[in-house]
């Protein structure tokens, strides 16, 4: 592709997707049909109380109809899923992977163990890579952030929020994520290197709160990272995973994922050789 005065410009090939959770507090099937108006390339699922993100069948049933694909399933591993698929949170990694190669999704994103869950916090690098070896779906392990109370720090994860600190094959960046834990979101995705496979793309202004805004309206470096991994020919998939719970219509909840998204397709290129 040539621009304007003539430069070439490299287009990424990664795909860009929207997040179920994007559309909260509409459902699942809202998500599909918002992706397949407004031209996202595809969905990756949250796995929630939604008994429809729960089932395969009724998701390959909404793929189908929509014409969109699910490219990744994001385990239950959130604090208010944590009933979701039982409470062994290996036996959700089990689901979720099955649920992922039903549904032909390349990717199950899971969070590292809180720190309560000390007998999986032992063995979940070395089950992880486990699992990893025994199918073609890629466990992509997410950043995350300490948590403050007043101006004190509590370790809430193990073996840590900040995954370069692991040797894990595969990995989430998150830049909300980043926003609230202080990170340089560029320097991470540089030291994570080739295991940074999956990005959720959203906005933070540094707030110990989880914004996940719109990219563009925080403090984060969303167009640059975009670009950086369209300059490295990036080809995972960028997720569109911000909060639209203050939208006050459909309408408006679409206008700001159209937005995300053209956000996205608009950096997610770089200039050729």
């Amino acid at each position: 592709m040539t621009g304007k005065r003539g430069r070439a410009v490299r287009v990424s090939e990664a795909k860009v997707a929207l997040s179920t959770v994007s559309v909260y507090p509409e459902g699942t099937e809202a998500a599909f049909e918002i992706a397949a108006r407004l031209g996202y390339d595809g969905i990756e699922v949250m796995v929630m109380g939604d008994p429809v993100s729960q089932d395969p069948d009724a998701l390959r049933r909404l793929s189908d109809l929509h014409g969109v694909p699910i490219l990744a399933v994001h385990a239950p591993c959130l604090l208010i899923t944590q009933r979701v698929w039982g409470t062994d949170p290996w036996a959700k990694l089990v689901r979720a992977q099955v649920a992922a190669e039903k549904l032909g999704a390349s990717t199950v994103v899971v969070h590292p163990p809180f720190a309560w869950q000390r007998d999986y916090a032992q063995t979940f690098v070395r089950g992880l890579r486990r699992m990893g070896n025994e199918t073609d779906v890629r466990f992509a392990v997410e950043n995350l952030y300490p948590w403050r109370v007043r101006a004190r720090q509590i370790p809430a994860y193990l073996p840590g929020w900040d995954v370069r600190e692991e040797d894990y094959p595969h990995t989430t960046l998150d830049l909300s994520h980043t926003s609230v834990s202080g990170s340089d979101a560029l320097e991470m995705a540089h030291d994570l290197g080739d295991s940074l496979v999956h990005i959720h793309l959203a906005d933070g202004t540094g707030s110990a709160r989880d914004e996940h805004l719109i990219p563009g309206r925080g403090q984060q470096p969303c167009a640059e990272l975009l670009e950086r991994l369209a300059a490295t020919s990036f080809t995972g998939t960028v997720v569109i995973e911000v909060s639209t719970r203050r939208a006050s219509s459909r309408a408006e909840r679409e206008a700001e994922l159209a937005e995300a998204l053209l956000f996205a397709r608009l950096h997610l290129a770089a200039p050729g050789e």
